[in-house]
Order: C-alpha cells, then sequence, then structure tokens
C-alpha cells in the first residue's frame, strides 16, 4: 500500500460530525492492536465492570499523567475479528459538541495511535476480509446520500447484491478459460472444444454485462441528483414557484421586478430523486450593473442545468421577452410552466395556448396559491422515465469506477468472439478472456491495484 493508507499501527479519529452546540454525542473511534491497552489507560470505570467485547462500560476518561478529568462517557468495546475493521476496537461516546471529543481523541495520539486517514477504516475492513470493493463503495453511497431511495440503493450494495452477479460473471469466465486451458496441456487426451458452445457462453455473460451497464445513469442520478433551474422574465414568480415547491421562504417575493439577483437554491426530493433547485434572477436587458451579474449567472445555470423550467406569467401573455429565453434555451430539456394562472379567464388561456410553443411538456401552476406543484412533479418524473432513467425499484445501480471496468470486461469478451471466429490458436483465447476476468475482479476487489484503492478510499470522510 501506498504511504497515504499504510495500514500498520492502530489509528484513531472522530466519526461524528463536530459542531458548536449541535450534536449530543462525539464518538472517537480506535482500531488496531494497540486499542484496547489504550483505552484501559485513559478510561476509568467506576464498580466492577467486565471488560469483555461488545459490551458498553460507564465511566470516565482521564489524562493518565495528571488524572485530570477530561469527559463522563461511555466505552464500546468489539474485539477482534467481530468488528468493523475486523481488528481490536473501541469507541469512546462523549458529550457532544467541540472540546470534549478533540480532547479525548489528543489524548488518544499521544498515547500510541495515529491519525487515521479517510477511509482508512474501511480500507481495513476490505484488507481483511470483511467487506469487498462493492460493499466499501456501498458505504460511501450511503454516508452520502440524498435521498431515500439512494440509501436503499446504498444498502442493497453493502448487503452485496452488486458483488454477488460480478463474482458469478467472474466464475463463469474462469470454467470457460480452464477448458480452453485444458485443452491447451492436455489436448490429445480430451475432445475438441465445442466453438460455437463456447461463444453462446460468452454471449450470455455479456448480456449480463450489458444489463448492469444499463443501470449506471440509474446510480448517477441517484447519487448526483437532478440540477433544475427556473429561469424567465422579471416578476413572473421564479420566486414564488420555489416557495411553494419547497415549502418554504428561501426566495424572497415582492411585486417589484428584478428582486432575485443572484442564484437561490434549494433542495428538494421528487420521487426518490434528489433535486437541487435554482431559482435564478430575471432574464431581461438590464443597465443597472448588479442585476446584469445576475442575469448572466441566470444564463449560466440554464446551460449547467439538467433541466430547465421555464417561466411565464399567463396574465401577461407570451411575451417578446419569454420568445428570447426560450430560443436560448430550447436546446435544454425543458419543462414550460405557465404561472399565474389563476388571474386568466377561460377564454384567455385558450389564446395564450395556442401563442406557446411546443417543447416537451407544458403545466399550469398558481405557485402564489400553491398550486399546480403536484403536476411540476409527475412533469419532472415523467421527463426523467422518457430518457430511460428509472427512479424507483432500483436494486443495482453502478458507478463510474465499476462502468468503466464491466465495459472493459464487455470489449475484451467481444475480442474473444472475433478471435474464435477467425480460428486463431487457443492461447490467443486466453489473452482477452484473461482481460475480463481481471475488469471483473476490480469491481469487487479480487484483482486491484494500489491507485485504485486509493482513489476509492481518499474520498471518503476521515473517521468511516
Amino acid at each position: 500500500m501506498s504511504e497515504v493508507f499504510a495500514t500498520t499501527g492502530t489509528i484513531a479519529a472522530i466519526a461524528t460530525a463536530v459542531v458548536p452546540q449541535q450534536g449530543s454525542v462525539g464518538i472517537v473511534r480506535v482500531s488496531g492492536s494497540e486499542a484496547m491497552a489504550l483505552a484501559q489507560t485513559l478510561f476509568h470505570t467506576p464498580g466492577r465492570q467486565a471488560w469483555e467485547s461488545h459490551r458498553i462500560l460507564y465511566g470516565y476518561i482521564r489524562h493518565p499523567q495528571t488524572q485530570q478529568l477530561v469527559d463522563e462517557a461511555l466505552l464500546l468495546i468489539m474485539k477482534a475479528p467481530r468488528s468493523y475493521t475486523r481488528e481490536d476496537v473501541v469507541e469512546f461516546h462523549c458529550h457532544g459538541g467541540i472540546m470534549a471529543v478533540q480532547q479525548v481523541l489528543q489524548l488518544c495520539l499521544e498515547n500510541g495511535a495515529r491519525l487515521a486517514q479517510p477511509g482508512e477504516f474501511t480500507l481495513r475492513a476490505f484488507l481483511n476480509g470483511r467487506l469487498d470493493l462493492t460493499q466499501a463503495e456501498g458505504i460511501a453511497d450511503l454516508v452520502g446520500a440524498k435521498s431515500p431511495q439512494a440509501a436503499q440503493t446504498a444498502l442493497a450494495g453493502l448487503q452485496g447484491k452488486l458483488a454477488h452477479p460480478i463474482r458469478q460473471l467472474r466464475a463463469n469466465c474462469l470454467d470457460i478459460l480452464a477448458e480452453i486451458e485444458a485443452r491447451i496441456d492436455f489436448e490429445e487426451d480430451l475432445p475438441p472444444l465445442d466453438d460455437k458452445a463456447i461463444i453462446s457462453e460468452i454471449e450470455k455473460i455479456a448480456a449480463e454485462i450489458t444489463r448492469l451497464l444499463a443501470t449506471k445513469d440509474k446510480g448517477e442520478l441517484l447519487r448526483t441528483g437532478l440540477k433544475v433551474a427556473i429561469v424567465g422574465r422579471p416578476n413572473v414568480g421564479k420566486s414564488s414557484l420555489l416557495n411553494a415547491w419547497s415549502r418554504s421562504d428561501r426566495a424572497i417575493v415582492t411585486d417589484l421586478p428584478g428582486t432575485t439577483r443572484d442564484v437561490v437554491e434549494s433542495q428538494l426530493v421528487v420521487g426518490g430523486i434528489p433535486v437541487q433547485v435554482l431559482d435564478t434572477a430575471g432574464i431581461r436587458e438590464t443597465t443597472d450593473q448588479v442585476e446584469k451579474i445576475g442575469v448572466e449567472r441566470s444564463r449560466r445555470a440554464a446551460n449547467a442545468a439538467d433541466l430547465v423550467l421555464l417561466t411565464i406569467d399567463a396574465s401577461a401573455g407570451w411575451t417578446e421577452g419569454d420568445q428570447e429565453i426560450y430560443e436560448q434555451v430550447q436546446h435544454r430539456p425543458l419543462i414550460l410552466v405557465i404561472n399565474k394562472i389563476d388571474l386568466v379567464e377561460e377564454s384567455e388561456r385558450k389564446t395564450l395556448q395556442s401563442q406557446i410553443p411546443n417543447p416537451n411538456s407544458k403545466i399550469v401552476t398558481a405557485a402564489a396559491q400553491n398550486q399546480g406543484i403536484d403536476a411540476l412533479e409527475t412533469a419532472i418524473l415523467e421527463l426523467v422515465k422518457a430518457e430511460k432513467v428509472q427512479a424507483a425499484d432500483m436494486d443495482l445501480a453502478i458507478n463510474q469506477r465499476q462502468a468503466a471496468a464491466l465495459t472493459q470486461a464487455k470489449i475484451s469478451l467481444e475480442q474473444v468472439q472475433t478471435t474464435i471466429v477467425q480460428q486463431l490458436p487457443l492461447d490467443f483465447w486466453t489473452i482477452d478472456l484473461r482481460g475480463a476476468i481481471q475488469a471483473l475482479g476490480e469491481i469487487t476487489g479480487e484483482e486491484v491495484t494500489e491507485s485504485v484503492l486509493d482513489r476509492i478510499f481518499s474520498k471518503f470522510c476521515i473517521g468511516k
């Protein structure tokens, strides 16, 4: 392993968020051969409490030299191999805040432990056979989940629902390789290979890889979510739409055009998908320098968004300004939001419908009256499904690293098929077949390089 992940010695880190005046409990986690000895040095238990595995002790943390009281706490003991890292692990459950946990961590570092690197506890769990790489990545996804659906998908990965099919595919490739190598070594003693049967097996493996690759976009959607920009002329009700949608007063709402001068952000969940909603400044020509900056940021937000909600004022009709904005954003996935519909008579609505262009979808809202939000969310989910990205009932959702390895495995298998069709010697068959086996092994960690581990675990938070 690299110096970044030198996995020797006893490590310690704060395992909970440290926020001033927030959080009732703070945890300092210690893992390694000296974890128990360190705990016995710092933790003092009144009475006759047994220092046994998977027990919680009550007591006091004291400075070992001065005996100064640092905190009244609980100590959780988990002895190897029945722990997260399969090493001896102890956790000091201190009072929350800043000072208590930081002082306890400092005492751990002064008495033989070193500060853990990002993800080092989980790395040790992987290296000690507690987890495979897909499960480790599932933990990272669970910590960073932005919606219940994302959390469920991460839990599925943690439970091995991705590792199992990958291992089965790799085992199938190994069986084919064994058949081929047996013919190379004992050609005279065995019947000839059935080329068509080998190709058929490879096609089945490639088809399953294709099925798994199809979940990549789903995984990206759940992990990063949709970025949605609300754009339009000033005073068409963009901020009211954001407030009604988020059920909060994130944006200032007045009758004055140009009130929003910057991009206002809100985090929502729609149909299990995390959604980052950006309320932008009204787009118009202006001489106000501050407003100009806001308008330019609005244009950039629209161009960077996964979906644009072009909002118009129904009472004003389809204006030249609306048309100009539409021409700027029509190349993006688009929903036309006809707002303030409550201010328009039925006859005027028909006239307006004939004026507006026909984007992917359009809905009507009365944001100030909290009307039309359900229709908006339905329209968003319909667009998502139209892009063949299903947001519900997902057990599997691969990430970019896993997709790259699966793609390489598929390419290698296709090359094996080409080699067989060209009737090249059996030795050539094994070259690309081994490449597919290696690529599949990289997903679960059965074959993995130091650089891959560095890249995966450096993204973890310290203490996990």
